[in-house]
């Protein structure tokens, strides 16, 4: 049987190199095609931001800019999640509005403490605006929620509407915007900065997700890229290997 030249004994070891370097730049073509797709979902959401509020419907787009009008039900309130700011531990307050001629609205007013704190809760008729928000999905490692209590840790429309006793509410949140308060100006004699406002503290914009698939795609390639100048490298050496 004839030695085998050092050309043919590259021929296992390229296909053993070959799947990892496809797998690679699969997962690179991957995070571009999600980066698409999040530029699509942001382009989506500042478009919606822009366009002025419509009348709260009862079957909005995701992330419609809304507007209701109504009076919050005194002691219909729930807490979603949990979020520690500073030192206080809270959550995102929930309410239901009451609209004359129109089915009740969940309300997320925004962040509030857990316990003290000097929540503002209106009396009279109240005119906001915001975005719609519908119920997450189901994730079997979140927290179980607790609607004896009012605590959820998901946001499921439904379950949050009959916990308050309003089970005849739409099928979703109007989630507050306020904007957010100009900056003061830094530096010597510059006036203190302004306290923090009223409790709730509203939402300041619409969501914006983070989209980190440009990184995720440069490093993917950059690793195929290594990867192949590491077989060449290897594959050299054998040739040469007498």
């Amino acid at each position: 049987m004839s030695p085998s030249t050092p050309w043919q004994r590259l021929i296992l070891p390229s296909f053993l190199a070959l799947p990892v370097l496809a797998l690679l730049l699969g997962l690179g073509s991957w995070q571009l095609q999600r980066l698409a797709w999040k530029q699509g979902v942001l382009a989506e959401l500042a478009a919606a931001q822009a366009r002025p509020p419509i009348p709260a419907p009862d079957q909005p787009l995701p992330f419609a800019h809304l507007s209701a009008t109504g009076r919050f039900r005194p002691g219909a309130e729930a807490m979603l999640g949990l979020e520690v700011r500073g030192t206080t531990l809270g959550g995102n307050l929930i309410a239901v509005l009451e609209r004359p001629g129109s089915s009740p609205l969940l309300v997320d007013r925004g962040w509030a403490p857990l316990e003290g704190g000097q929540v503002n809760r209106p009396e009279g008729e109240v005119s906001i605006t915001g975005y719609a928000r519908f119920s997450d999905r189901r994730s079997p490692l979140a927290a179980r929620d607790d609607p004896a209590g009012r605590r959820f840790y998901q946001f499921d429309a439904r379950a949050i509407s009959q916990a308050l006793g309003a089970a005849d509410a739409l099928a979703y949140a109007l989630v507050v915007v306020v904007p957010a308060p100009p900056l003061a100006p830094s530096g010597l004699g510059a006036a203190p900065p302004p306290q923090r406002g009223p409790l709730p503290d509203a939402a300041h914009s619409f969501p914006a997700p983070h989209n980190p698939h440009l990184g995720y795609a440069v490093t993917w390639f950059g690793l195929a890229l290594a990867w192949t100048a590491i077989f060449l490298l290897w594959a050299r050496r054998r040739i040469q290997d007498k």
